[in-house]
């Protein structure tokens, strides 16, 4: 495969496992998620080698082994320079409401380097899977239930073909402060700050900035500014039809002139530039 292949899945709230995104990149460039992603992600080198740097830990992927992160994990990837600048990929994000029941019942529920017991025995199911997803109509709305299929399939073969190499640590700061990802996951759009997060978690301001700081390396409103700012790009290149005033609104910042100016001084451009130089033609 030669050019980029990404498939995204919207219908999915009641499904006891959904298969969010799956994708393929021919050409993995520096990218950084300080505040991890809000689903599990599997990534896999195809060819080349990549570079995963975790809050403690280095991580290099190498040609067929892949790496599970559970969400929120922190981390930052790029191809490994000193070895080659090419690092092509494939990629998987899932959740659901009984994700973790069978992620623990398969005993795979934690962040680790996979190695594949039988050669190229996960990029070729993905290809199956890419050639199905290609045949079908993308607008079918019934779409998502299979996908869902595709997702059960991928850990089966995880677990039947798949060894843990190297466990990461990070899972049991994680815990601690899960409740209140998935508080902020709830409410990222209401107007709080520390004191609200921490009355949510029900210990005080300082313990919590220090339960983020040790899991994330970032305070508790870094972290939700981070997730403001990850559905603010998601609206602006999903509905064009949103004004910045609507996407605002929607993310939690109370004034346009705050919103644009927080995400410049994050990503580097406006919100106007940045629509416009990922919109789809």
């Amino acid at each position: 495969m030669q050019e980029k292949i990404r498939y995204t899945f919207d219908q999915h709230a009641l499904l006891p496992l959904y298969l969010d995104s799956i994708g393929y990149n021919p050409q993995e460039l520096d990218f950084e998620r300080p505040e991890g992603y809000p689903y599990y992600h599997w990534l896999q080198t195809i060819e080349g080698e990549g570079v995963i740097e975790l809050k403690d830990q280095h991580v290099v992927l190498k040609e067929g082994q892949g790496l599970l992160l559970t969400p929120y994990t922190a981390h930052n990837y790029h191809p490994n320079y000193t070895v080659t600048d090419n690092w092509s990929t494939v990629y998987v994000t899932f959740g659901g409401h009984s994700i973790d029941e069978i992620l623990d019942t398969l005993n795979l529920n934690f962040s680790s380097l996979y190695l594949e017991n039988t050669s190229g025995v996960f990029y070729q199911f993905m290809k199956t899977v890419f050639s199905v997803l290609r045949a079908q109509d993308q607008s079918d709305p019934h779409l998502h239930f299979d996908a869902s299929g595709y997702l059960y399939q991928f850990l089966m073969h995880l677990k039947k073909h798949g060894t843990v190499g190297e466990q990461l640590s990070n899972e049991q700061s994680y815990s601690k402060v899960r409740p209140i990802v998935e508080y902020l996951e709830q409410h990222f759009g209401d107007n709080i700050g520390l004191n609200e997060m921490s009355d949510a978690a029900g210990i005080s301001a300082q313990h919590l900035n220090k339960l983020f700081h040790d899991t994330f390396g970032m305070s508790p409103y870094a972290f939700l500014v981070q997730m403001r700012m990850r559905e603010a790009k998601r609206l602006m290149l999903t509905d064009m039809r949103l004004t910045l005033k609507d996407i605002a609104d929607q993310v939690g910042f109370n004034a346009v002139s705050h919103f644009v100016t927080t995400f410049k001084s994050r990503e580097g451009m406006t919100p106007k530039q940045y629509r416009n130089l990922h919109k789809k033609d």
